[in-house]
């Protein structure tokens, strides 16, 4: 049976693992690599497991509040962590293992880990970290011993779990750093609780018992979105790619275990759609493809829900959000008429129970909730930061409230819409550009696969943009083309001064437009001859 809390009914995520155990016994994880199934077992074997190794994270000495940190692909030891730290007691700290050495170096010093959980095939990574601090024990999920499958194989189950508060943290995961040194967000167990209810709201991802899940969403990104925690809450069968999955190997995993829910960035939905309908692989199972990460486009859209015959749907949300906020599930009287429906789908939704929200102007003063006054978005609740991991970052917080740094317009019915990310905004000549508009025009260009604008200096205006795009599959890109296309679609002054021709464009480890490499690449001066070729700044 469930232990009892001592006293009261905290919110503690821990509580997951008895549930799952209890009631959903026969449910199953599954395990695949390269594509081919290699293991599957059930909650119950699951559960005994977790529960061995929460103890013998307890006899390594970790004590309640370490941090137990984790550097892995997707696969089942990694989901044995998500619970078996928080079961200890510890924090479970998910290292983004698309890093630099030295990021990750930095991030394992600033969180203080106790012990890191590490892939094999990923310990290089730690080479600096474990020259520093040669003290830490470093345990690999599946090679050379002392090992993961070792520790449990030697501990006897957990018998109750370490006693803990509600607001003790469980979790803690860093931002990716495209504005600075990277900063840590923790999860206290209340905040993942009242997360994964948001997570099976009907309006929100729709978890529940029937489902089967992909993980797809890298499980050092947000806790995988926080996914896993409702899985393992409502008794969905879970599905584990393994370390890097291709598209193929996504498509064959959806299709050969019915998959119901998976989510992913745009960039991999792309592909997706191009593998699965010129191979004819069927994956209508699914009852829901959740984009995050990037607004999609209407073309993505479309390909997904008539190419493929998959709803889908977007999400928005960021580390500090734990990481949903919001959910673009378009209202009923849009499902007769698929132009109105994938217009939804492109806005970043409705705002999630339990959340609250406002814009404001360079002043402070709230926006009007029109669709057209913009303003940057602030962001409070049960799940949102109110401060950052060791560090102080005033300026990200105002009044209780987070600064999220995006500019955005709430319309009427309370649909977002993320305009810009401040930071991106272009002021030329006193006026405002978006930049996050711009790619938008750019990618709805047929020859124009992605594309990326920044601002660049301008002794008249200030500001001018600088877009760079990357051609679609089988297509020649000019760039005066691009421009003549451009200046159909947007007003003319926001014509971008250069347009480049890259191989591909920069992304941060969550896959999101790594701007800042492009903007370091333009100050160094790697772009500054227009009829040189550009490199890929990739």
């Amino acid at each position: 049976m469930t232990p009892a809390p001592a006293s009261g009914s905290p919110l503690l995520i821990t509580d997951f693992l008895y549930r799952a155990r209890d009631l959903f016994a026969a449910k199953t994880i599954t395990q695949y690599q390269d594509g081919e199934k290699i293991f599957s077992y059930t909650y119950a074997e699951y559960a005994d497991r977790v529960l061995r190794l929460a103890q013998a994270l307890i006899d390594l000495g970790v004590r309640p509040g370490d941090r137990v940190a984790t550097l892995a692909w997707n696969h089942h030891r990694h989901l044995e962590l998500y619970l078996a730290a928080p079961l200890a007691g510890a924090v479970l700290h998910t290292l983004n293992l698309r890093l630099a050495a030295d990021e990750i170096a930095y991030i394992v010093d600033h969180a203080d880990d106790r012990v890191v959980f590490v892939d094999s095939s990923l310990l290089p990574l730690l080479d600096s970290v474990r020259s520093r601090r040669p003290d830490m024990p470093v345990i690999t999920t599946d090679g050379d011993s002392p090992n993961h499958d070792e520790l449990i194989a030697a501990a006897t189950p957990l018998e109750k779990p370490v006693p803990r508060d509600e607001n003790d943290l469980a979790a803690l995961c860093y931002t990716s750093g495209t504005t600075g040194a990277p900063k840590g967000v923790g999860y206290s167990h209340r905040a993942l609780y009242l997360h994964t209810f948001a997570a099976c709201l009907a309006d929100g991802h729709a978890i529940c018992e029937r489902d089967t899940v992909c993980h797809v969403v890298p499980m050092f990104h947000a806790n995988a979105w926080g996914i896993p925690f409702a899985a393992l809450m409502t008794g969905a069968n879970q599905v584990l790619p393994g370390p890097h999955p291709s598209v193929a190997d996504i498509a064959t995993m959806l299709s050969t275990e019915q998959v119901t829910y998976t989510g992913m960035v745009p960039t991999v939905a792309v592909d997706l759609v191009k593998h699965a309908t010129a191979n004819r692989i069927d994956l209508t199972s699914l009852r829901a493809l959740v984009l995050g990460g990037s607004t999609p486009t209407p073309e993505l859209i479309r390909s997904i829900e008539e190419d493929l015959g998959v709803p889908a749907y977007q999400g928005w949300g960021m580390t500090e959000l734990s990481p949903m906020g919001t959910f673009a599930r378009p209202p009923r009287d849009a499902d007769d008429d698929p132009q109105r429906r994938y217009e939804y789908v492109r806005r970043q939704g409705r705002l999630l129970p339990g959340l609250h929200w406002k814009l404001v102007d360079d002043d402070g003063n709230e926006v009007p909730h029109n669709g057209v006054d913009r303003g940057e978005l602030l962001m409070r609740g049960p799940w949102v930061a109110d401060r950052y991991f060791r560090d102080e970052h005033p300026e990200a917080f105002a009044d209780g409230w987070l600064r999220t740094g995006d500019i955005a317009t709430i319309d009427s019915e309370g649909y977002l819409t993320i305009v810009d990310r401040a930071k991106d905004l272009i002021k030329s000549g006193g006026e405002w550009i978006s930049s996050l508009a711009l790619e938008q025009a750019l990618t709805t260009i047929p020859q124009v696969a992605e594309a990326a604008v920044i601002a660049v200096p301008h002794e008249r205006w200030q500001e001018r943009p600088l877009a760079f795009v990357v051609a679609a599959e089988g297509a020649q890109l000019d760039p005066e083309q691009v421009r003549s296309a451009l200046a159909e679609r947007v007003p003319r002054w926001w014509l971008p001064e250069r347009v480049i021709v890259v191989d591909s464009l920069p992304r941060t480890g969550v896959g999101k437009l790594d701007k800042k490499r492009l903007r370091s690449s333009v100050g160094a001066g790697l772009f500054a001859d227009p009829h040189h070729a550009a490199p890929s700044p990739a």
